[in-house]
């Protein structure tokens, strides 16, 4: 069955060419930091980086010696040459996920680390509602603006689906002040994440709705000084390709000791119920 196609990868190349031109890429920053950070608190030095991205300059600057790649359908990366893999700030734009995440997993030496940095399911919850309220109360209609984005909780589970071993999925939230929500969108636009979806609305929106959700945005998200707030969810994806010398959980029935020893408490048999064999 052929999978939906959730972004326009035209428009959201195009998005990211016009951000280039004044980018705001603080977010980027935010997440090189504590990749650097996470890295360092691995016990391995890798030799073999590639980082997978659509701001190539950015990563470059970041890891110098690292491959890096372009965010297509289609990775670039050679079979079993990477000791690490970054996927940084754009899996949330992918048409199939797991796939990119299998073929990060098929680029890695056994005990190689893959570790994705991206946008999470909170991301502009209030721009996402503002602008539903305000289409609907204008237009009586609603169309996609937002990128819908996977909840941490599922994200874990792709992992799992890609073959990692010893997957983690964690994250946290930055809230971020803007004077207005001209003054998010404008920063949006500065990132390359404005609306890039395929079902998108393919003409130009109703001034209306805008001053609509503006008011509604200035009601509900004011924050100090008059400014609005708007969440931005990082989430981390960290996994191994599988190798021998890893933790494995226990197989059922293998314990060699009773858990009523280990704790030194006796040990309590439960009266049988209808139905038990």
């Amino acid at each position: 069955m052929k999978m939906p196609v959730l972004t326009d990868t035209n428009a959201l190349t195009r998005n990211r060419v016009r951000a280039l031109s004044a980018p705001a890429l603080f977010l980027h920053e935010d997440l090189r930091d504590e990749i650097k950070e996470r890295l360092t608190e691995v016990n391995k030095a890798f030799t073999s980086v590639a980082i997978v991205t659509g701001f190539p300059d950015f990563w470059q600057i970041a890891f110098p010696n690292a491959d890096i790649v372009p965010d297509g359908e289609i990775l670039a990366l050679d079979s079993g040459r990477y000791d690490l893999v970054i996927h940084a700030m754009s899996l949330h734009w992918a048409n199939d996920p797991v796939g990119q995440l299998i073929q990060c997993k098929r680029a890695l030496q056994p005990d190689g680390l893959f570790l994705a940095a991206l946008l999470g399911g909170q991301t502009l919850h209030e721009l996402r509602a503002c602008l539903a309220e305000a289409e609907t109360e204008v237009t009586g209609g609603l169309s996609p603006r937002v990128l819908p984005m996977a909840e941490i909780r599922d994200l874990g589970g792709l992992l799992q689906r890609a073959g990692f071993a010893l997957p983690v999925a964690d994250g946290f939230t930055r809230k971020v002040h803007y004077r207005d929500i001209g003054h998010l969108m404008h920063d949006l636009r500065a990132m390359g994440e404005t609306n890039a979806l395929a079902a998108r609305l393919r003409k130009p929106t109703r001034r209306a709705v805008f001053t609509r959700a503006a008011e509604r945005y200035s009601q509900s998200y004011s924050v100090d000084q008059g400014r609005v707030s708007a969440t931005f969810e990082m989430i981390f994806l960290t996994g191994w390709a599988p190798h021998d010398s890893q933790q494995k959980p226990l197989r059922p029935g293998s314990a060699t000791q009773r858990l009523a020893d280990a704790l030194n408490a006796p040990e309590i048999t439960l009266p049988a119920t209808k139905g038990d064999g």
